[in-house]
């Protein structure tokens, strides 16, 4: 089994009445990008903070490489190392001071500082601007100053806070890009996020998190797989005989029919007792029931549940639960 980079058990944190983490357990393995998913207000950011010892936990335990975050603490941030949803650079410094300054407080001296510095900025395409304020940034440009002053001293473990909040998307593929890197040399990350994409592009596992809790946790594949065998997608010769295809593959199937804004798409949601290949007989059958009642098909195809299929499902079974409950 690989070496744990995070292990948490019933952490919890209570601020008033709101149980803002309540009870999660997560293991982490060493050398990976973990993905912690959720809404607004779910938890991940608190979660992340107890983990990087900036909040102390109301209950529960959880340890970095074996080094529990309270008793030993200050093993931990020598270990770890937090991007957080907002640059916290000095937008009146150039990059270059930026990471030097962060390079002196962490003990480098003035040359050995300068020089991870400058090979770092190259590393992520700011030379040319190294000598701006970082307030005349981009937003993408920010946010890579803001990762390379988080390992400017390689850490252990990086905890990225929704890095990619707000960028366009070729600044989120560019940040995506230093993250894969970052781990290629060793480093775990944490990635916490509400894109659905960038879990299923960065993250081998992932955590979904509601309420403060942990309600599936898994590779994408089983994620993907708890909710269902996938959906089988049909576009039309003529849209005119949609309304058949329709019915046909709501009584072949016996799944939910969606009717898609191409007037000659349609999408059939099987259900999550079907299995993979369960699921790929029932489509077979449905195509050859469209064949025979002479309805003609342009594509077919059967694929997985997105991750967006996948958070809807989860979040919306949490809420009935606790309906339920109530």
């Amino acid at each position: 089994m690989s070496e744990l980079a995070i292990e948490a058990s019933g952490l919890v944190k209570v601020f008033g009445e709101n149980r803002a983490v309540d009870g999660i357990d997560l293991k982490v393995p060493a050398g990976t990008v973990y993905g912690v998913l959720g809404p607004n207000g779910a938890g991940k950011t608190t979660a992340v903070k107890m983990l990087a010892t900036l909040l102390r936990p109301d209950g529960g335990e959880a340890r970095i490489f074996g080094k529990d975050v309270v008793r030993d603490a200050d093993a931990v941030r020598s270990m770890v190392s937090l991007t957080g949803q907002y640059a916290s650079v000095d937008e009146d410094l150039t990059g270059t001071e930026n990471l030097v300054l962060i390079g002196r407080l962490t003990g480098h001296r003035k040359p050995a500082a300068r020089a991870r510095a400058a090979e770092l900025l190259e590393a992520f395409g700011l030379t040319e601007a190294a000598g701006r304020q970082v307030k005349n940034y981009s937003g993408g440009m920010r946010r890579r100053i803001d990762i390379a002053a988080s390992i400017l001293n390689t850490p252990d473990v990086l905890f990225l806070d929704e890095p990619t909040t707000g960028l366009d998307p070729r600044s989120r593929n560019q940040v995506w890009d230093i993250v894969r890197a970052i781990v290629k040399h060793g480093t775990t990350v944490l990635l916490t996020t509400q894109y659905l994409d960038e879990a299923d592009q960065l993250a081998s596992r992932i955590a979904v998190i509601d309420h403060g809790k942990v309600i599936a946790e898994g590779t994408k594949g089983q994620l993907k797989a708890s909710v269902g065998a996938g959906a089988v997608h049909v576009r039309l010769r003529e849209a005119d005989q949609r309304p058949a295809a329709e019915s046909l593959l709501v009584s072949t199937l016996e799944a939910q029919v969606l009717l898609e804004a191409d007037p000659v798409a349609l999408t059939a949601r099987l259900s999550g007792e079907s299995t993979e290949q369960g699921a790929a007989e029932h489509a077979a059958r449905a195509l050859a029931e469209l064949a025979r009642a002479g309805i003609v098909v342009d594509t077919f195809s059967l694929g997985q549940p997105s991750l967006d299929e996948v958070f809807l499902a989860l979040t919306d079974r949490t809420t009935v639960s606790e309906e339920s409950a109530a």
